[in-house]
């Protein structure tokens, strides 16, 4: 059996044990729906890379960052009971070690996300990220990458909007394969939180603009 092959059978077995664990478990009700969340989303997760991934060690490599991405979103709803999302995006990036600096700027309101939506989003910023190593900003010694967000109030619901912009990208033909970032991109955000994304690739540049109801299942501006 290939490496790959034995990390990808232990990680099935794993979440059959964490299922059973948390099917037998007396946690608190609150606990035991949090830990079905990311049991839920584990299972996703390995399941659909599976289906969208073109070999075994492509599926196995990436499949381990898209779990660490998901455990350090987790980790700070676990920390603080919900995710910052300047904190959230400042991380990601710094995991592919891209700092905020002059070419590397956040920008927005203090915006505290629910676990699950911190999850979600956990995902597509590290989706955006990995394609940015690969074909864009953070590949590329003189690329600019901008992300800011913004929360405008709109009857019946706030919509909090945040927009990814690269700049000097090496690579920005629109991709031909549907991998997994483009699954969570433009079908899990949808499915999760009722998201609109549209993705921009003109020039040499890139641009993903994500707009959603902010829910107070999604999360609240700090004041």
């Amino acid at each position: 059996m290939s490496d790959p092959t034995a990390r990808l059978d232990k990680l099935e077995a794993d979440n059959r044990r964490l299922r059973r664990l948390l099917d037998q478990s007396n946690a608190p009700g609150e606990l035991r729906h949090r830990l079905r969340n990311t049991v839920a989303m584990l299972r996703m997760i390995i399941r659909r890379s599976a289906d969208t991934e073109r070999d075994i060690e492509s599926y196995a490599g990436h499949i381990e960052d898209r779990l660490d991405a998901l455990a350090r979103a987790q980790a700070q709803a676990d920390e603080t009971g919900c995710v910052d999302l300047h904190k959230m995006i400042a991380d990601e990036l710094t995991f592919y070690k891209a700092d905020e600096s002059e070419r590397i700027v956040l920008t927005g309101p203090k915006l505290a996300l629910s676990a699950k939506a911190g999850q979600v989003f956990g995902l597509a910023i590290h989706e955006l990220a990995v394609n940015a190593v690969e074909h864009g900003e953070l590949g590329s010694s003189r690329g600019r990458l901008d992300v800011e967000w913004h929360v405008v109030d709109a009857d019946p619901q706030a919509i909090l909007t945040l927009a990814w912009q690269e700049e000097e990208r090496r690579d920005v033909a629109q991709p031909t394969h549907n991998g997994f970032g483009m699954e969570v991109l433009t079908k899990m955000l949808v499915y999760e939180l009722d998201a609109q994304t549209s993705l921009d690739f003109a020039g040499d540049a890139f641009r993903c603009t994500i707009r959603l109801p902010l829910t107070q299942k999604v999360g609240t501006v700090v004041l």
